[in-house]
């Protein structure tokens, strides 16, 4: 088997600017933060972004002026209201925001996984949601029934960009055996064309092998790993840590207008060297294990 574990740098370095990227996570769980601070901090921009139920990851994006386009069901900030950098930007027309409902981008994601230009709903049917995007969004009618339908183009990426649990260095990844019942991470891997995967530990294949089960996305999709330990920080990853709220808090405090989120941005992403320099930065690992979930065999991973 190859061995796909490098660093951040190396994991990232073919995503140039003008890529359409896919994001793993849901909502304030496991967003890759580390990789999109690591993008803002090389300047990639005019970026496409297709994602499930979006937070801090699209919303640094859209401060850094990174996004062009947006796919998706939701970019927001959960319990904490609204995603202010996201909000500016899409107000102000410097993205363009291609809305989808969950069915719908979930077809998206099957219909890459599977091959197809496209997949059959009817969840839209008189929705402006398909209105606004008749270009990803087309009528047509069931060639055995008649019945009218809609055709949702799949979500292709250049790349895909997951944040899990623990892998190896082969590139398999697992997750814990409680998990939340939205997690599509799995099925964005499996659309991806190239998936980086970050994870929070690096462990020895024999672990791997011990609990096949808990295999979610295997090496064969995986391009390249990295261990980043608290790599969804300032968000939670199930079963291992809480949402940082005081960060959370001081980042919306921050992003209230555009220059304090640059500022906040030129502190945490630009200014640093190194996911490790974040750590630090944020108070390193002892003040981030306050964080963390108390392990049990249920959530052990």
């Amino acid at each position: 088997m190859k061995e796909k574990l490098v660093s951040l740098e190396e994991a990232l370095a073919p995503v140039t600017s003008g890529s359409t990227i896919a994001i793993g996570g849901s909502l304030l769980r496991r967003q890759p933060n580390a990789a999109i601070r690591s993008l803002i901090r090389r300047g990639v921009t005019d970026l496409t972004v297709q994602t499930w139920a979006a937070t801090t990851a699209t919303d640094m994006l859209a401060a850094a002026g990174a996004l062009r386009r947006y796919e998706g069901i939701y970019t927001g900030m959960f319990s904490y209201g609204l995603a202010p950098n996201f909000r500016r930007a899409v107000e102000s027309g410097a993205i363009e925001v291609r809305d989808f409902s969950e069915t719908a981008m979930v077809a998206r994601f099957r219909a890459a996984t599977q091959g197809l230009a496209f997949l059959p709903i009817k969840t839209l049917l008189g929705s402006d949601i398909a209105n606004k995007n008749p270009e990803q969004i087309r009528p047509f009618s069931c060639p055995f029934t008649g019945e009218k339908l809609q055709a949702v183009a799949a979500a292709t990426s250049d790349f895909t960009i997951i944040h899990g649990y623990v892998g190896d260095k082969y590139g398999n990844v697992q997750w814990p055996l409680v998990r939340d019942s939205d997690d599509i991470d799995q099925m964005i891997a499996s659309a991806g064309k190239r998936v980086i995967v970050t994870v929070e530990k690096i462990i020895p294949h024999e672990e791997i092998k011990k609990r096949p089960t808990l295999t979610y996305i295997p090496g064969n999709w995986v391009e390249a790993i990295v261990e980043v330990p608290y790599g969804a920080h300032p968000v939670s990853v199930d079963a291992m840590y809480d949402e940082d709220d005081v960060h959370l808090t001081h980042y919306l405090e921050r992003s209230r207008s555009a220059e304090g989120a640059a500022a906040y941005l030129d502190e945490y992403a630009r200014a640093i060297s190194s996911h490790s320099a974040y750590i630090a930065k944020v108070g390193g690992l002892a003040a981030l294990n306050r964080l963390d979930v108390q392990p049990n065999e249920l959530n052990h991973v």
